[in-house]
């Protein structure tokens, strides 16, 4: 069941929550949509499923126009951030809600409910109230509800949001495998890009109502569209200067620049992630820029170093493994493209 969001616009008075916006989910996909507070996400989401309407543009689920349907004809799986499940309910009968509010016959509820505690591995607590549950157990029961009328979508509002680092890294993997084995077609919102990229086959980043990017997470990462997507991935560093004749002067920093070959000067800003910046002691003969280490943060896996070089006023961000570093300056995108 694919998804197709074609020119939609959405306001609330006089704000603009989505311009124009149109969007694929190919059948079976799990996609993110990735974009900072107030991008449009959860409006976007909430409009597939028809819990907000749209002021023009249209929505398809494969070849149905659904743009008007009610909420109740489109078959939508829904999870909130904040699991929204029956208190006074046991884990069987949260489950069982939705097949119980269409009249399914007993012996079919039983057994969906049972395949559905295996399959998010809570067996043994169906008799247990949602306030005997660890965070995590609650967010897999709201997966579970939703899942248990056979969903022809599925629709997550950031569903990890509520938890704690550990089990909402824990959970990301649990989702991952659990699309791997019922692929039905999904769509979650989320402000964290190491969530995105690590459970979504493909990404879409948002930005004021539009979109910015749509990819692969390698596609996104590899070739950001633009200086918004490149600084918005994170841990960027920026320069600002001017190239001419096929060389790009950044501030102290002089580079190749062989996509820009006139002799007219023109304006250029780089983006350069820490990763790909090389500390020496001592030039090398690379291109470089002299910078006094103001912070060392060991990190976990990643030592993340601060520096400044005072001569041109710029503020740098290095990160590395220990042991090792990336080679200086390996990928420069520049604000207009073009790569070296």
């Amino acid at each position: 069941m694919s998804i197709s969001v074609k020119d939609v616009t959405k306001r609330f008075g006089d704000f603009v929550a989505l311009d124009h916006l149109s969007v694929e989910v190919p059948s079976g996909a799990l996609l993110a949509l990735l974009g900072p507070s107030g991008s449009g996400k959860t409006t976007l989401l909430r409009i597939i499923a028809g819990l907000e309407v749209a002021d023009s543009g249209t929505v398809l689920y494969e070849d149905e126009d659904v743009t008007n349907s009610r909420v109740r004809d489109r078959n939508v799986g829904f999870v909130f951030q904040h699991y929204a499940l029956f208190r006074h309910m046991t884990v069987f009968e949260n489950i069982a809600f939705g097949l119980r509010v269409r009249h399914t016959p007993k012996a079919q509820v039983k057994e969906r409910v049972h395949e559905l505690l295996k399959l998010i591995q809570l067996e043994g607590l169906e008799r247990s109230l949602p306030s005997q549950l660890s965070g995590g157990q609650r967010q897999r029961v709201a997966l579970a509800r939703a899942l248990a009328v056979q969903p022809k979508v599925l629709l997550l509002d950031e569903p990890f949001g509520a938890l704690d680092a550990k089990v909402r890294q824990e959970l990301r993997q649990w989702l991952r495998r659990l699309h791997e084995e019922i692929h039905v077609t999904s769509v979650f919102v989320t402000h964290d890009q190491e969530e995105a990229f690590e459970v979504a086959d493909r990404v879409v980043i948002m930005n004021k109502g539009r979109i910015e990017q749509a990819g692969t997470p390698q596609e996104i990462f590899e070739q950001p569209a633009n200086p918004f997507v490149m600084d918005f991935l994170g841990n960027v560093n920026v320069f600002h200067g001017r190239v001419s004749g096929g060389r790009a002067d950044l501030g102290g920093l002089n580079v190749e620049y062989p996509e820009y070959m006139d002799r007219e000067s023109r304006e250029a800003t780089a983006f350069v992630r820490s990763h790909e910046l090389d500390i020496q002691r001592v030039r090398n003969g690379r291109p470089a820029l002299q910078a006094n280490i103001v912070h060392i943060n060991p990190a976990g896996q990643v030592v993340k170093v601060r520096l400044h070089a005072e001569q041109f006023g710029v503020w740098l961000n290095s990160s590395s493994r220990p042991g090792g570093c990336a080679s200086s300056f390996r990928t420069i995108k520049f604000e207009g493209g073009g790569d070296e």
